[in-house]
């Protein structure tokens, strides 16, 4: 069901179709994507509730546990957070403008602990595999959200994206993803990883599900002439994503030219350096109040990069923040001649649990991490593989209301 089969069913019936669709998915992947789910007489008076006339009013979502809503606690993917955290005491601002536009919460969606990580992996509540094709991950660390919408749970679900984490599960999982921009009011007050990159955004099923959903939120743009971009192929994708990432993209682009492409590379090749220093500094500051009275009850792979901070040298922060520096002027010159980048979201399909390693986890992240340096929106787009998988584009534009994402979203 897309966004225009929602609001003809009554509130009653709406919350019965919803709990029907979460009974779907086996029981064990369940567990791990469903964090909290109300009840159905909870669900009907939220339907209910739903202001009539809204733009996304009857539309139902899930809500990545980072998120608050009052009188719920927050885990974040863990079992101790409200342990230190008090129980919300009011709604997430997110919350509140989904609310306005007449979305309703259905539930809220699991996640790899704390956010930090992008497998969809978690030791407590179990690991989020991909929907359609079991033993590979669905991406992380907005894991639940992406798996429910490709698993036809809802047509909506809100993730958050630091390094990746809406960009490489919509990849994954076929679906088209909006990583919206740091310090925006609406990521300001979710449970955080590394304030300097965390962003809000979302899933969805389709181009036109995802054109509703911006058009709603964050408000669109048309531009008054033909958006000029290019497609820059970072080296190292697996052969059958290289081919179908370079024909999605030249569906709306050209390659880059010689120069573009050879000072993009140059000045990106620093970022996941930079992003993984500057990530563990921030990273460390939220949770060095509690971290060592609750050591055994970390993800031990989670533990490690919170701790890979004691191991970092002032130069080598010197040298983090330098680059992103560096990266963020080379972002400001391209958008002085273009409307977009294009990039691979991801360098292979889905991957399987075995392969979910160090340096995959470094190679995804090389794919994204010079958006996340830039502190810029991105719409991903899904490119689907001849085996059935799927990879994904990276559309990355200078602000959220360029006139780029409906353009692309309507190209057909």
């Amino acid at each position: 069901m897309n966004f225009s089969d929602w609001p003809s069913l009554a509130p009653a019936a709406a919350a019965r179709e919803l709990l029907r669709r979460v009974e779907t998915i086996p029981p064990v992947q369940r567990r791990a994507i469903i964090a909290q789910l109300p009840t159905e007489a909870e669900l009907t008076a939220r339907f209910a509730a739903a202001p009539k006339g809204a733009p996304l009013a009857g539309i139902p979502y899930l809500l990545k546990d980072l998120f608050d809503v009052v009188g719920q606690p927050t885990f974040a993917g863990s079992t101790f957070l409200p342990d230190v955290r008090p129980t919300p005491a009011q709604d997430a601002a997110l919350v509140n403008s989904l609310r306005t536009a007449g979305a309703v919460l259905g539930g809220k969606t699991h996640l790899h602990e704390f956010a930090y990580g992008i497998t969809g992996e978690n030791p407590h509540y179990g690991d989020v595999e991909h929907p359609r094709f079991p033993g590979r991950t669905s991406g992380g660390s907005s894991s639940g959200s992406a798996a429910a919408v490709a698993a036809g749970v809802v047509p909506l679900a809100i993730g958050t994206d630091t390094g990746g984490s809406i960009r490489v599960p919509a990849a994954f999982c076929g679906l088209f993803g909006f990583r919206g921009v740091p310090l925006h009011p609406w990521i300001a007050d979710a449970f955080p990883l590394a304030p300097s990159f965390d962003t809000a955004g979302w899933f969805t099923a389709n181009a036109a599900d995802m054109l509703a959903a911006l058009t709603a939120l964050v408000g669109v743009s048309t531009g008054a002439r033909e958006p000029r971009g290019c497609y820059l192929e970072i080296p190292g994708l697996t052969p059958e994503v290289a081919t179908a990432c370079a024909a999605a993209a030249a569906r709306l682009t050209e390659p880059a030219d010689r120069a573009t492409r050879t000072e993009l590379l140059r000045r990106f090749a620093g970022a996941l350096d930079a992003y993984n220093t500057i990530t563990a500094v921030e990273a460390w500051s939220v949770h060095r109040g509690w971290a060592a009275r609750f050591q055994d009850r970390y993800d031990p792979a989670v533990w490690t990069r919170l701790n890979r901070v004691h191991d970092l040298t002032p130069a080598q922060v010197a040298a983090a923040d330098a680059t992103l520096i560096a990266v963020r002027l080379a972002w400001k010159n391209f958008f002085l001649t273009h409307d977009f980048l294009i990039l691979p979201a991801v360098h292979s399909p889905a991957l399987a649990k075995a392969d979910c390693t160090l340096p995959q986890r470094s190679r995804l992240l090389s794919m994204t991490a010079p958006a996340s340096i830039g502190g810029l929106p991105v719409l991903t787009v899904p490119v689907p593989l001849p085996s059935g998988l799927s990879a994904g584009l990276q559309i990355v534009v200078h602000h959220s209301q360029s006139p780029v994402l409906p353009w692309v979203l309507t190209r057909g």
